[in-house]
């Protein structure tokens, strides 16, 4: 809490949409999982390496239009560590989720070391509650806090869809189904927020707000797990956080309403 009141302070103003990363507040508040320490199960093992390789690699994939970039990771889908992720999707997002090919439930790998993963919050909800009341107190701000996600919420003609549970209401969390929807029939791709707190936006100004903080952030070390491996030449888990430090991290943002 008291860096967020630190980076914001001399910038706040009454009516901003402090957005902040479901990430950033996961890692602080001990939400991770050492994939190091995980043995995988029978399912995850045949989940990274016929469902992921073929299945994404060579007929998911294509339909889905993932860039050849994707694709070529995606066949070469890494194991063991493949088989690890896989069992961590299995034991804290279910089957259903553990299908997706990345960040499955919520779960993220990117901008971490080693083989750390960060969990999905469990109570979006209460947390940005009562981020929102710290900032009242301490800083004398009315602002709303929201809370938001980089995986997407495919948009059309009023209807919401997102792969990963846990979104703001009106939102649909449809799990593999979202994503082959949304990529296949190229629905408007934004971030998701998974938490409102303060004044009442419509879904769509959410939703566009969240868009807005996400592409301000960019990608901190990497959009991917692979990117990171590439951008500082080590294997997948030879991250570490030092490696991390010494790249600038933006995981809270000001969104400010222009006057028209």
């Amino acid at each position: 809490m008291k860096i967020i009141l630190e980076s914001i302070a001399s910038e706040c103003q009454d009516g901003d949409i402090v957005v902040v990363s479901e990430k950033a507040i996961s890692v602080a508040l001990g939400r991770v999982v050492d994939e190091a320490l995980i043995r995988p199960s029978f399912l995850a093992k045949v989940l990274a390496r016929i469902w992921t390789r073929l299945g994404w690699g060579y007929f998911l994939g294509p339909l889905c239009r993932l860039r050849d970039k994707t694709l070529w990771r995606l066949r070469r889908y890494p194991i063991p560590q493949g088989e690890v992720h896989k069992q961590v999707a299995l034991q804290y997002a279910g089957f259903g989720q553990a299908l997706l090919h990345y960040s499955e439930g919520g779960i993220d790998v990117t901008n971490l070391p080693y083989a750390l993963v960060s969990l999905p919050l469990n109570n979006p909800d209460g947390v940005g509650q009562n981020i929102r009341k710290a900032i009242q107190e301490v800083l004398g701000k009315q602002v709303t806090v929201m809370i938001t996600d980089t995986d997407k919420t495919y948009s059309r003609k009023g209807t919401h869809l997102t792969p990963r549970p846990g979104a703001v209401r009106g939102v649909r969390s449809l799990g593999i189904v979202a994503f082959i929807l949304g990529r296949t029939l190229r629905w408007t791709a934004r971030a998701t927020p998974l938490t409102v707190d303060g004044a009442s936006f419509s879904l769509e100004e959410a939703l566009s707000a969240a868009e807005a903080a996400d592409r301000a952030r960019g990608h901190g070390a990497g959009r991917t797990a692979w990117d990171m491996a590439r951008r500082f030449r080590v294997e997948l888990t030879g991250i570490t956080w030092e490696m991390l430090d010494s790249i600038g991290h933006y995981p809270i943002v000001l969104v400010r309403k222009l006057n028209e």
